[in-house]
């Protein structure tokens, strides 16, 4: 009989993926573990490999088509074995999904890849709401009582969760005539000398669509304080001069880590109906590629002593920039740092990411005179700026949470002790 080769599902939220190349021609022998075809997620490229031997029967996408999770993409089985027809193949996603999961005809190439099982049914008091619906809920902040769903048994679908979005976003539109006049965007005509447009990468366009849905949803705000990190400096080049490689990147992360488990509700998210709170600090560390960027995250991060978080961020970096994150290494944070400073950024705000209640925004340490009990000295200055989701954190709770941050990177004694003792 014939295998079915599905789409995976490299992690929870992914609910598509691109086929980017074919690994095998059809009629190729194929065998247990070798390389099908790689996949392209928004954050990565992945090898699939064959859970079965035999030849590749049919190839049913081409290469650059972007697939749903758990659809068919190929045929395994012995030479000359009949294909079943599309139509007979076709199954509701009930039972494609549970049939993906019984079958298992794909394993990522990483060994350290998890296993995904199948979810109970849900309970008859929870909402019916399917993946995709769930993911695009969240992403735009809804709940899902907010939610009426039109699919079988009341389920709510994709196009029930962007119906209600776009009935908001109309709501939105009808300002007053001033405020949509301010607002109209003229057509930008074309320049002499302008390239042809080209479309944006598949990793541009998940920027584009999340970062929109941030600034279009999360009502923010935003404070600055300026910390005086010279200590900080000289912590590094103390451990610097004995052969111990710390960055102040590393203490900034290491800091922020300790005053999210100070401040859960800056650690915590909210849809604008309820509270999710997180006692645990994974602390997402955006790092720029060529292509865009992805946000690495340190799990437990609060957890962490301070060597361990430099080779776990160091880590992280390091597999970023060579195109091996695992899906895991790119999902579940709970807060993000982005840092600037290494390009001489005096100050900077950054956007939330979707599904966090705020993000630390690092400019560059800059020495300048400050003004000390008895005259003025050289100081070397940080300036930190949070936005912060204002539906859970108001003003005052942002400006004690900075004044944390930056009591310990003012007076790094603690990290000092840390490091004696370790």
């Amino acid at each position: 009989m014939a295998h079915a080769v599905r789409m995976p599902k490299p992690g929870q939220m992914t609910e598509e993926c691109v086929l980017s190349m074919w690994r095998l021609a059809e009629g190729q022998p194929v065998a247990k573990g070798d390389s099908v075809f790689e996949i392209e997620t928004d954050k990565s490229t992945m090898e699939v490999e064959s859970f079965h031997d035999g030849v590749l029967l049919r190839q049913v996408v081409e290469e650059g088509a972007t697939v749903p999770v758990n659809e068919i993409v190929a045929w395994i089985g012995q030479p000359g074995e009949a294909v079943p027809d599309a139509e007979l193949a076709a199954e509701p996603p009930a039972q494609a999904e549970a049939a993906a999961e019984a079958e298992a005809p794909v394993t990522w190439a990483a060994a350290e890849a998890a296993v995904e099982t199948a979810a109970p049914p849900p309970a008859a008091d929870r909402i019916a709401i399917s993946p995709r619906a769930r993911t695009l809920a969240r992403d735009a902040g809804l709940a899902g009582e907010a939610i009426t769903g039109t699919g079988p048994g009341g389920r709510i679908v994709e196009r029930d969760v962007a119906a209600l979005i776009a009935t908001r976003a109309a709501a939105a539109a009808a300002a007053p005539p001033a405020v949509a006049a301010r607002a109209a965007q003229p057509a930008v005509p074309s320049l002499e000398g302008e390239a042809e447009p080209r479309p944006l990468s598949r990793m541009r366009r998940v920027i584009a669509e999340r970062l929109t849905l941030s600034a279009t949803t999360i009502p923010t705000f935003t404070a600055t304080v300026a910390a005086d990190v010279t200590r900080v400096l000289e912590l590094r080049d103390e451990l610097r001069a004995t052969g111990i490689t710390l960055s102040v990147n590393d203490i900034v992360l290491a800091a922020t880590a300790q005053t999210l488990a100070e401040f859960p509700d800056v650690n915590s998210r909210t849809d604008g109906i309820s509270v999710w709170e997180r006692r645990r600090v994974h602390l997402g560390v955006a790092v720029a590629l060529p292509a865009g960027l992805v946000v690495a995250v340190i799990r437990d991060a609060d957890r962490l002593g301070i060597l361990e978080l430099h080779e776990e961020a160091s880590r992280l970096v390091a597999a970023a920039r060579d195109g091996t994150l695992g899906v895991d290494d790119m999902t579940g944070s709970t807060f993000s740092v982005s840092n600037l400073g290494m390009y001489g950024i005096d100050a900077f705000s950054a956007i939330i990411n979707p599904g966090e209640s705020g993000i630390l925004a690092v400019a560059s340490a800059i020495p300048m005179p400050v003004v000390l009990t008895g005259g003025i000295a050289i100081r070397t200055v940080m300036k930190l700026t949070l936005p912060a989701d204002h539906r859970l954190v108001d003003g005052e709770l942002g400006a004690r949470f900075l004044g944390a941050l930056r009591r310990r990177l003012e007076d790094p004694a603690a990290f000092r002790r840390e490091l004696a003792s370790g």
